[in-house]
């Protein structure tokens, strides 16, 4: 690592005072984080709606349209201007939907009268003198039966009403003239009695009076006795070949997912703001209070599970400008794994030349090695290093053998441990096994994987005791505290996954840490996936 100073670190986020406009992208972030919740839900809700759709059946409905019509005293004489508002639409469309409609539909259809109400529905355009009864069934049949019933059920009600008021009014004046005409035939008797007297001549007058009013009665009772009762008439009758689908099924498709989908964001807010999980730089700093080391995002393609190898770099930049040699880094997370991370900082670290050494007591060596291997072929080339040797001079000549190199020998026709020595105090001869040479010129060890003019080992935190820099890959602190015990040896970097690391986890892990008495470096914001 180096040996500068650490200085002090700003927190670099946001002041206190200072509030976070929300938007849209924010208030998207959630649904779209908790994408499976919805998509579930919304199934859900078409699943129901196909299944209201294939097991409910189809209600039909059938049409008649009846004309309504004023009770006139003369029915060729023409209507004036106010024709349409001769009669009272919204009277005559309750007496449609009355109790003595409905009660005669049940009657002749057979069926509860609630029903019927619900499925019977009278419409009145506006401006005209026309009735539309909408009656809807299970089957064609039964829904123009039921509209054809409801119309015609209509005008003998209105019929019923008009002949009764008839009758009443023939039977008032009937008695009218009943009485009139007794009075009359009393007159006449005074009249004949008293003949060519004063009486007799004012009884005369009052018979011609008696006579002018009975005249007027039956002139009136003729007239209301002409009066025509008809309500209406059927215009348009229901007929099956007119009957259509009540309503658009396809639409309660739509309707089932849309409201599904919408259960769906709503219970994933509410998911949300019982399981917080970090999203964003803010929300990371806002849950530890500690500075952003830096972001580790994916490749640029979709589902790619590694990470930019650029922005690991720039992590362990970071972290080798807060800590010196002997330095002891923990990386600590909450649930999650590290371990494609700390190998890629043990790779970014050694490239440098710095002799790294990745401890981990949980039993990823072996991830920890395949990962180093990995990431060690995409390293960036260095330009100041030459790919391949400087050629010869011409002209040069070969290095001669030294005087002390022993003259070739010849090969032994028995080759050793082709024949067995029958001296018993000879001893065996085990060939020498040549250590391989690392890409810096020195040796390497079997644990050793050179990185660049760098090396990493590998090995548990007690082997690596005696190493200059030493990266500990540590368990989830939610169930192992190993993490923060090595942490107080040195200091630690938390690793936050973003999408997944839960807030009250991570602040859980930072208290720990202070509580323990370490000062955490800062926190690394990786991606899902592979870091």
């Amino acid at each position: 690592m180096t040996d500068a100073t650490p200085a002090s670190w700003p927190t670099d986020g946001p002041s206190a005072g200072t509030a976070r406009a929300v938007t849209l992208t924010d208030l998207l972030r959630v649904p779209m984080h908790r994408l499976r919740l919805v998509v579930a839900v919304a199934l859900v809700g078409l699943l129901a709606a196909l299944g209201y759709v294939l097991l409910v059946p189809a209600a039909v409905s059938a049409s008649a349209v009846v004309a309504v019509r004023p009770v006139v005293t003369d029915a060729f004489t023409p209507s004036g201007a106010g024709a349409d508002r001769a009669v009272n639409m919204n009277v005559e469309s309750g007496l449609a939907t009355g109790t003595q409609v409905v009660q005669r539909l049940a009657d002749a259809a057979g069926g509860e009268p609630r029903d019927i109400r619900n499925a019977l529905e009278v419409e009145v355009p506006t401006g005209g003198q026309i009735l539309r009864f909408t009656y809807q069934a299970h089957d064609a049949q039964r829904a123009v039966q039921g509209a054809n019933l409801a119309a015609q059920a209509y005008l003998d009600v209105r019929r019923t009403m008009y002949e009764q008021q008839r009758a009443e009014m023939l039977r008032s004046y009937d008695a009218s003239i009943t009485k009139v005409a007794a009075q009359q035939a009393a007159v006449q008797k005074r009249v004949t009695s008293a003949k060519g007297t004063a009486a007799g001549d004012a009884a005369l007058a009052e018979l011609s009076g008696i006579n002018n009013q009975l005249t007027q009665l039956n002139t009136s009772r003729t007239e209301i006795a002409a009066v025509d009762v008809n309500p209406g008439w059927i215009t348009q009758t229901a007929e099956r070949a007119l009957a259509t689908s009540a309503g658009h099924r396809p639409l309660y498709l739509v309707a089932g997912l849309l409201g599904g989908a919408l259960i769906g964001v709503v219970l994933a807010y509410v998911w949300e703001s019982t399981d917080r999980r970090v999203r964003s730089v803010s929300d990371g700093r806002e849950a530890t209070g500690l500075p952003l080391l830096g972001t580790v995002r994916r490749q640029a393609f979709r589902g790619s599970p590694r990470a930019v190898d650029a922005d690991i770099r720039y992590v362990a930049m970071a972290v080798a400008e807060r800590v010196r040699q002997p330095a002891r880094v923990a990386l600590v997370t909450t649930r999650e794994d590290a371990t494609a991370l700390t190998a890629g900082l043990a790779v970014a670290l050694a490239a440098d030349g710095r002799e790294v050494f990745v401890a981990d007591d949980s039993g990823r060596t072996e991830r920890l090695r395949a990962a180093v291997l990995a990431d060690r072929g995409r390293l960036p080339i260095d330009p100041s290093r030459p790919s391949v040797p400087k050629p010869r001079p011409a002209g040069a000549a070969a290095p001669a053998a030294t005087a002390e190199s022993s003259p070739p020998r010849r090969p032994s026709p028995h080759p050793p441990g082709a024949r067995p020595s029958t001296d018993p105090d000879a001893t065996l001869t085990l060939p020498r096994v040549a250590s391989t040479p690392s890409e810096n010129g020195r040796p390497a060890a079997a644990d050793e994987v050179t990185v660049g003019v760098g090396s990493v080992r590998f090995g548990t935190w007690r082997q690596g005791a005696d190493h200059g820099l030493v990266l500990f890959n540590a368990p989830a602190a939610e169930s192992d505290e190993r993490g923060v015990a090595v942490a107080r040896q040195g200091s630690a970097v938390v690793v936050v996954e973003r999408d997944r690391t839960r807030q009250s986890d991570l602040r859980r892990l930072v208290e720990r840490l202070r509580a323990a008495g370490v000062t955490p470096l800062g926190f690394v914001l990786t991606r899902n996936g592979r870091a």
